[in-house]
């Protein structure tokens, strides 16, 4: 006996923890700003300085100053937009939230913490991503230490 019943054309539902394509994604793109605002504040700073005539000396104490305003800018850039909103622009462009626990944005500790499993994350050749390709919510070396998830939105 042969069915004619038509197959179900009802979509599957979505699971709603963002897999390492659209986080790598978003990632790609808060770097890429974050390291534009780093690269024109420089720029402005450095445009600043020479019209002052001035030059910072020794060239070792220069290169320290302008790393640690690097830091200093990625970690603000991150840390105060999960911890305001959830998302970063990266994150908002592709439909992505950082939630804690309880449904709402992590509180700016817990983005700190986040921010340091981030970087842990990328030191040893992002390595610390592979758990989202096995954990059944998805999370990342990152997310584990915050307690944190990263979720579609709508």
């Amino acid at each position: 006996m042969v069915s004619t019943a038509t197959p179900s054309l009802t979509p599957t539902p979505r699971v709603p923890y963002a897999g390492v394509a659209t986080r790598g994604i978003a990632l790609g793109i808060d770097a890429a700003l974050a390291n534009l605002i780093v690269l024109v504040v420089g720029a402005l700073l450095g445009l600043v300085a020479s019209l002052a005539g001035g030059e910072l000396r020794p060239a070792w104490l220069a290169a320290a100053l302008a790393a640690a305003g690097w830091l200093l800018a990625v970690a603000l850039y991150f840390t105060l937009f999960w911890s305001t909103t959830g998302q970063t622009p990266g994150m908002r462009l592709m439909g992505l939230r950082v939630v804690a626990a309880d449904g709402e944005p992590p509180h700016l500790r817990r983005s700190l913490v986040r921010l340091v499993g981030l970087g842990l994350a990328i030191i040893p050749l992002f390595a610390g991503f592979i758990p989202v390709l096995f954990d059944g919510r998805r999370r990342a070396l990152q997310d584990f230490l915050a307690r944190t998830v990263v979720v579609h939105v709508d």
